[in-house]
């Protein structure tokens, strides 16, 4: 909004006389100038005189602008206000400055020894940390082809089978009637990020001289290191050795509450698919079967390798939940279980297929894989990890 003077005649007729008397007044101040010039009277006196008439005339147009317009007598009032806060500030600005510079010359004055031992032990750290980097790149190893594989679990659990696909074989835990159909795996992966996360975060295995941890659990730990979690690290290390693309969410679903852990990791899963899209979707667990220490079941891969044993764990829609597409996660796994077959046989159990949806409604090949058992130990089950990943890029060509 714009204020708008209107100027009357009475403001005219004020405005002029004030006017004509400001430059009566310049005249005759010029003419004592002349006077006291010719006089003799010296540089000094005269510049002072200007200087002065300078501020009459502009004091006495100022005077004469605010009582005809009296909207410029409030901006010349907070015109002056201004200029002096500024002044004001401009103090204080000098005034820290002459601080600041004094603290700055006392971090000047450190001790030349202490910042060189400052200096040697970043050197040091980094030099570390290099080091640190170098060996986990040494210690991740990709898989080979050809190796001879066998089955060796101690104390084992009789597996049980009900439906097959090749070699392949399918614990149906529903009353769904599996066609040939419905289990051939002709499908196409076209988008080939992966997606792994853990429902039951804090799952651990059987402490271990290379991997001795404290329990927060019954075969439990929240130190990530030591967890499920540490197993999905190797698995996404291992395929990108493969340069395929994986986004690994390390979050607690499970901790500090147990219950409600599939409705956390659903969370967690529909977050990151607005932003990343991925048909590969891996939640990856420990099998608790029984809950035994003892079961631990292993395979044999090559001269040297022992590697926990895999299980895919595909929902359905038969818990009433909705899901449309659990019949292309079931023909996922059979596809990666046919192609492990092919290479590391015994690698995997048997398919379970279950009524529970399990939160893979959010993928088109969607699954859980638990990794090993309670039994088993940790470095068995990054081992294992060597060879999932082998086999998922297989299939992924």
């Amino acid at each position: 909004m714009f204020n708008v003077a209107v100027l009357k005649m009475k403001d005219i007729i004020k405005y002029s006389i004030c006017t004509i008397i400001t430059l009566i007044f310049l005249f005759f101040i010029a003419n004592k100038l002349i006077s006291i010039s010719k006089k003799g009277k010296n540089n000094t006196l005269k510049s002072s005189l200007e200087h002065t008439i300078e501020i009459i005339s502009e004091q006495n147009l100022l005077f004469c602008l605010d009582l005809s317009i009296p909207t410029i007598a409030n901006i010349n009032k907070e015109y002056n206000k201004i200029s002096k806060e500024d002044e004001e500030n401009s103090n204080k600005k000098d005034y820290l400055k002459s601080i600041l510079q004094t603290q700055i010359s006392s971090i000047k004055g450190l001790e030349k020894t202490d910042i060189e031992q400052v200096d040697k032990n970043n050197e040091v750290q980094e030099a570390t940390n290099t080091t640190n980097e170098d060996t986990e790149e040494q210690s991740i190893q990709i898989a080979q082809e050809g190796l001879k594989t066998e089955v060796i679990t101690q104390n084992p659990i009789t597996e049980s089978f009900n439906t097959q696909y090749n070699n392949v074989k399918i614990k149906n835990g529903t009353k769904i009637t599996l066609t040939q159909e419905m289990m051939t795996p002709d499908i196409e992966i076209t988008n080939k990020n992966i997606l792994l996360f853990h429902t039951h975060s804090c799952e651990s295995y059987t402490s271990s001289p290379a991997y001795t941890y404290t329990p927060t659990g019954n075969f439990r730990t929240t130190d990530k290191n030591f967890s499920v979690i540490r197993v999905g690290t190797e698995l996404e290390n291992q395929l990108k050795l493969y340069n395929r693309p994986v986004i690994h969410d390390t979050s607690y679903h499970d901790y500090p509450a147990y219950n409600g852990s599939y409705t956390r990791s659903l969370q967690t899963v529909e977050n990151i698919l607005k932003t990343n899209q991925a048909d590969i979707i891996i939640d990856l667990h420990r099998d608790a079967i029984g809950s035994r220490s003892d079961y631990a079941p292993i395979v044999k891969i090559g001269e040297n390798d022992v590697a926990a044993q895999l299980m895919f764990v595909i929902g359905t829609n038969q818990g009433g939940l909705w899901h449309p597409n659990w019949n292309q996660n079931l023909k996922f796994a059979i596809k990666v279980q046919e192609k492990a077959e092919e290479l590391y046989p015994g690698l995997f159990k048997p398919i379970m297929l279950t009524d529970s949806r399990y939160n893979q409604h959010t993928g088109k090949y969607a699954s859980i894989i638990e990794v090993g058992a309670t039994g088993n130990t940790l470095e068995q089950c990054l081992t294992s990890m060597k060879y999932l990943a082998k086999v998922l890029d297989e299939v992924m060509k």
